[in-house]
C-alpha cells in the first residue's frame, strides 16, 4: 500500500487519544507514563481540545507502550494481550485463502483472548460485517474500539495488497467532539450511538488474497501501526478529496472554484457536500496548512518565517496569529516539543 498525501500530512486532535492515555495510566507509574510520552514527542502538559497529534507520535507511543507495558493492547481491554500476540495473528491470517477467511481468523483469534467483547462475523447478501458484542457490563473504550476495527481493516488490506474499501463503520458510543478525526482513520461514512460497534465491507469490492512472505510479515510488525492506523483513501469523503486537491495546488491558485472544477461539480454543489461532511473549503484549507506547519515545526529544519511562506502567509506575524487560532498554541510551543 502506497501512502497518499491526505494521510501523510494529517493530524488528529489530542482528545482522540485521551482514552488510550487513561488506559496507560492504569499500567504505568506517573514517571513511566511521562517518560513514554516524552520519548514519543508528546508531553503531560498537552491535552487541550485543539492540540494536534501526528502519525509519528501515535506510532512512537504505540511501539514503546506495547513493549514496556507487556500488553500489546496497552490496557485497552480487560485482559492483557501478551507479547507476540500480533505476530501469531499475522501468522494465522497469512495462511487464509480468501479475504473473508482473513476476517474469520481475525475474529476467532480475538475471541480466544478477550473477555469483555466477542467478535462476530456475519455475511448477508453482498455484505461482510464484523461486530463487537459486549459480554456482561463491558465498558466502552473509544480508542480500543477504533483500534481493533482499524487492525481488522489493516490486516485485510495487507492481505489484499491495497486499501480495501469500507462501506460503513458504526460505534457504540456517542458522537465525540473530535468526530472529524475518524475521517482520517476510516475510508468510509462513520456513525455513532449505534447498538454495537461494527465494520462493514462489500464482498465484491474487497478483492482477492495475495501471497504474503515471512519478510512481509516481519515488515508489517516492525512498522505497526504505521501501515494501517490512518486511511490512505483519497475518495471516501469530499473533504479528503479537497484536501488532496489543495496539497497538489499552489496556495495562491487554490480556490473553491478550482476545487469544484477538478471534481466535476459546481461550487454550490461542492459547498453543499462539504457541509454534509460537517466542514467548509476554508476549514479544510486551514487544516492542511496547520498540519503541514506542525510537521515542519516538529522537524525543526526551517525557520518560522520559511514555514509561514510555505503555507501561503505573507508574513510570520500573520502565520503566528492564524496558527494560534487553529491550535490554541504558538508555533514556538510546537517547536519546543521534546525531541
Amino acid at each position: 500500500m502506497t501512502a497518499a498525501v491526505p494521510t501523510t500530512l494529517s493530524t488528529v486532535s489530542y482528545p482522540f487519544i485521551s482514552d488510550w492515555l487513561v488506559a496507560l495510566r492504569a499500567l504505568c507509574t506517573d514517571e513511566q507514563l511521562a517518560s513514554l510520552l516524552e520519548r514519543s514527542h508528546l508531553s503531560m502538559g498537552q491535552g487541550q481540545s485543539n492540540d494536534r497529534v501526528t502519525l509519528d507520535q501515535i506510532v512512537g507511543l504505540y511501539q514503546r507502550a506495547a513493549v514496556e507495558t507487556g500488553d500489546e493492547m496497552m490496557g485497552l481491554w480487560s485482559r492483557p494481550v501478551r507479547p507476540r500476540a500480533l505476530q501469531h495473528l499475522l501468522t494465522s491470517v497469512r495462511e487464509a485463502t480468501s479475504l473473508s477467511s482473513v476476517l474469520y481468523r481475525f475474529s476467532t483469534f480475538w475471541n480466544l483472548l478477550l473477555d469483555d467483547y466477542q467478535l462476530d462475523l456475519t455475511e448477508t447478501d453482498d455484505l461482510l460485517t464484523l461486530t463487537l458484542h459486549p459480554q456482561g457490563g463491558a465498558q466502552i473504550q473509544r480508542f480500543g474500539h477504533m483500534l481493533i476495527l482499524k487492525l481488522a481493516h489493516g490486516l485485510i488490506s495487507w492481505m489484499a495488497g491495497h486499501e480495501v474499501p469500507v462501506k460503513h463503520v458504526g460505534f457504540a458510543f456517542a458522537r465525540p467532539e473530535f468526530d472529524q478525526d475518524y475521517a482520517i482513520v476510516f475510508p468510509a461514512p462513520v456513525s455513532f450511538g449505534r447498538k454495537e460497534t461494527s465494520l462493514t465491507l462489500v464482498l465484491d469490492k474487497i478483492g482477492r488474497v495475495q501471497v504474503r512472505s515471512r519478510a512481509d510479515l516481519d515488515e508489517f510488525l516492525q512498522n505497526a501501526p504505521r501501515d494501517w492506523i490512518f486511511t490512505r483513501s483519497r475518495e471516501h469523503t469530499q473533504s479528503l478529496r479537497v484536501r488532496t486537491y489543495l496539497s497538489q495546488t499552489g496556495w495562491e491558485s487554490a480556490n473553491l472554484a478550482g476545487a469544484a472544477d477538478a471534481m466535476n461539480m459546481t461550487p454550490r454543489t461542492l459547498i453543499r457536500r462539504l457541509k454534509d461532511d460537517g466542514t467548509s473549503f476554508q476549514a479544510i484549507k486551514d487544516g492542511l496548512r496547520r498540519d503541514i506547519a506542525i510537521r515542519s515545526l516538529r522537524a525543526g529544519l526551517k525557520t518560522i518565517e520559511e514555514i509561514a511562506q510555505d503555507v501561503g502567509f505573507s508574513s510570520a506575524a500573520n502565520f503566528h496569529r492564524a496558527f494560534q487560532r487553529w491550535t490554541g498554541s504558538t508555533p514556538s510551543h510546537y517547536r519546543r516539543a521534546p525531541n
